[in-house]
């Protein structure tokens, strides 16, 4: 009996799905340089054809995740309260992707930075460029609500800070304590302290040293 059209649509979501799984797990592992699309098919356990009829070249394999990347900060937007609540929620939901997506932030760091993989994420963030400008202007809306000075100034050292906490995060997975910065930033901004600790592992304050 032939599948139906919704079978088929739902069978090739879970096809791109398990690519896109793959990639992220070997680009993580092996750095996006040294990874190949044949690295990706041995993962995802599929084809090559099939790779190649979703993503033509790695470049869109990775142009995706950062699309997803970059999805995934826009979750902001969502954030309910005051000034100050919706504050603390970017720092907490921050800290939170920052700790339990290691491998996903790990890569947008490389992508990023590395001047081979620039492009890649500049095209993403171009095309994205309206949801980019509306990210930021709900943090600038946030620190005028707060009576900032310079509500762009603010946005752009939070999300430095940020950006800096999860690359030390990155690096410094099993000594980072996070629980510690994350009261520090809170108290920077005079935000109530938080009553709870995040639900994640945060090691005492010591050295960052890789492990």
């Amino acid at each position: 009996m032939p599948r139906s059209a919704s079978t088929n649509r739902e069978l090739r979501e879970k096809s791109r799905e398990r690519i896109l799984g793959a990639a992220l797990e070997v680009f993580a592992e092996k750095g996006y340089e040294a990874a190949s699309i044949s690295d990706v098919t041995q993962r995802a356990e599929v084809s090559r054809g099939l790779v190649t009829y979703y993503f033509a070249s790695k470049q869109l394999l990775a142009a995706e995740l950062l699309d997803r990347w970059l999805d995934g900060i826009g979750a902001i937007l969502t954030l309910q309260g005051t000034a100050n609540e919706k504050l603390a929620g970017i720092i907490d939901g921050t800290l939170m992707a920052a700790a339990t997506t290691l491998p996903t932030q790990r890569l947008a760091i490389t992508l990023m930075m590395q001047p081979t993989t620039h492009d890649v994420f500049a095209a993403v963030e171009q095309a994205k460029a309206a949801r980019v400008v509306e990210i930021e202007d709900a943090i600038r809306a946030i620190f005028t609500a707060r009576g900032a000075t310079d509500p762009a100034v603010e946005e752009m050292l939070l999300r430095a800070t940020l950006e800096g906490v999860t690359v030390k995060l990155a690096i410094y997975p099993e000594t980072f304590p996070v629980e510690a910065v994350r009261r520090r930033l809170h108290a920077s901004y005079e935000l109530p302290v938080p009553a709870t600790p995040l639900p994640i592992a945060s090691p005492p304050v010591d050295r960052l040293r890789a492990r």
